[in-house]
């Protein structure tokens, strides 16, 4: 038969009471990211919404700025 002494039954209650701990704030961060990425999840699609849309008006893609020989010389001219 064996005995635990007092001392290591508290370490032991110690140790579980640090690891519930733990697991709750675990949870709560599952909870936190899950909510983000649900958000994400519905901007990234209205995000793709709108593109759709942007497309299907017809709009052309942005002008590109007018070419100036000068941005491609060294900085030592």
């Amino acid at each position: 038969m064996t005995t635990t002494s007092p001392s290591h039954d508290s370490a032991t209650e110690q140790r579980l009471t640090e690891l519930e701990i733990k697991a709750s704030y675990a949870d709560d961060l599952l909870d936190t990211l899950n909510q983000l990425v649900a958000r994400q999840q519905e901007q990234i699609e209205l995000l793709l919404r709108e593109v759709s849309r942007l497309r299907q008006r017809g709009e052309p893609a942005a002008a590109p700025a007018a070419h100036n020989p000068r941005d491609e010389l060294p900085p030592h001219y």
